[in-house]
C-alpha cells in the first residue's frame, strides 16, 4: 500500500517564542498546501521525517522543543537561499 502524501506549513515570527504550524494534512489537502506555496513562492523543503512529525501537530500550535533544531536548520536554509536570490 502506497503512503499517503503529508506536508506541513510553519510561519515563524522573529519576535515569537517557536514557529507555528500554520497548516498540515495529507492526500488532496497536502497537495493544496504545496500548490498554495508554489503559488505564493514560498520555498518547499522536502524532509519526510519532519512532515511526519508536524503532521502530529495541532495547526496553530508552536513546534515541540524536540524539533527546535531541525526546524531551525530548515529555516536558515530557507533564509540562506532567499538572501541568494535577492543578490541576483
Amino acid at each position: 500500500m502506497d503512503e499517503r502524501k503529508k506536508a506541513a506549513a510553519l510561519k515563524y515570527d522573529f519576535n515569537s517564542h517557536a514557529p507555528r504550524v500554520t497548516a498540515a494534512g495529507m492526500g488532496r489537502v497536502a497537495d493544496k498546501i504545496i500548490e498554495t506555496a508554489e503559488e505564493n513562492k514560498v520555498p518547499i523543503v522536502y524532509n519526510k521525517e519532519l512532515t511526519e512529525m508536524l503532521t502530529k501537530v495541532d495547526v496553530g500550535d508552536e513546534i515541540p522543543y524536540e524539533l527546535y533544531d531541525i526546524v531551525a536548520k530548515v529555516i536558515a536554509y530557507v533564509m540562506d537561499v532567499d538572501n541568494k536570490l535577492k543578490s541576483r
